[in-house]
């Protein structure tokens, strides 16, 4: 198959357009040039909010939208296409307002989520107008993605806890529940969604269980071979200042997505392997002053116990 994936220079389209080339398929990556490219791909230099005829020489089997944010990102990079197959949408969980009963459902009414904002309601855009011109696409909602290439502040800070041997410091008594989706899971279902073709064109995505916020930060420290000891720490202090996920619990039906994907990578496994990664590519991690906050605000409380 030809490919095209937008973005490709960090974190889940990086994977994804390296995931496919290494699969055989010609993949092409559509960014600025600001970075360092994919391995085994086809860089095509652009911005997608300015590409005028630079596409229409093109022919796509599938086209994989991983970096569209709005409704107009959407529509630029439809207009700027010519010859395409099948159109999927990296989209987000944060189009469910926290206020719906869950866990989380494709068919629920979307609205703005508190927790993220803006985000999310550009999101719920973007999709509208995919399906306004694209009804046949496909719309894949994930929670948090993690896995190998992950830029994001989140694992990454527990394993340079683990490694410093500090004790942890936790929200609450650390039950805040997280579900989390390894990008090869994404991957391998969207692999599954050019297979079959289901008749739901929006699905939920991640792994069946959810863990602890206490439990994830085990399995990151365990990737380590180290044992956190724990801190637990007042509601009433900002939970983002010292570590790296909103004070928000959800879940998704991902009744949809184990049809087509049955088993998912294991958490413990999914979490080491992010670690073998990070050990070399730590400079690739956008940090978080969650040290510097610890240290001026945390450590004294602790410092007796």
């Amino acid at each position: 198959m030809n490919i095209l994936v937008t973005g490709g220079t960090v974190f889940v389209s990086r994977f994804t357009a390296e995931y496919f080339a290494k699969a055989g398929h010609t993949v092409y990556v559509l960014n600025r040039g600001s970075r360092p490219q994919p391995a085994g791909v086809r860089h095509i230099c652009a911005d997608r909010h300015s590409l005028s005829q630079t596409l229409k020489r093109y022919s796509f089997d599938a086209v994989l939208d991983i970096t569209a944010y709005t409704g107009k990102d959407v529509a630029l990079l439809l207009d700027a296409l010519s010859d395409f197959g099948q159109y999927i949408l990296l989209s987000s969980s944060a189009v469910y307002p926290e206020t719906l009963p869950q866990p989380f459902q494709e068919r629920q009414a979307l609205g703005r989520n508190v927790f993220w904002g803006d985000y999310g309601t550009n999101k719920i855009d973007a999709e509208s107008e995919l399906f306004k011109r694209l009804p046949d696409a496909y719309v894949i909602r994930p929670p948090y993605l993690y896995g190998p290439m992950n830029n994001v502040y989140r694992e990454a800070f527990v394993f340079e806890c683990a490694e410093r041997n500090l004790p942890f410091y936790l929200p609450g008594d650390g039950s805040l529940p997280l579900q989390f989706f390894h990008v090869a899971d994404l991957c391998r279902l969207i692999e599954a969604i050019w297979e079959r073709r289901p008749q739901q064109h929006i699905l939920n995505a991640g792994n069946p269980e959810t863990c602890t916020a206490k439990e994830w930060v085990r399995l990151c420290y365990a990737a380590a071979d180290k044992v956190p000891e724990f801190r637990y720490v007042s509601p009433v202090i900002p939970q983002r200042s010292y570590f790296p996920f909103y004070p928000y619990a959800y879940r998704l039906d991902v009744s949809a997505q184990k049809a087509l994907l049955p088993e998912t990578v294991p958490l413990a496994d999914g979490i080491a392997e992010s670690y073998r990664w990070r050990k070399n590519h730590s400079s690739d991690v956008n940090r978080k002053p969650f040290f510097e906050f610890i240290a001026e605000n945390l450590q004294n409380q602790f410092q007796e116990g």
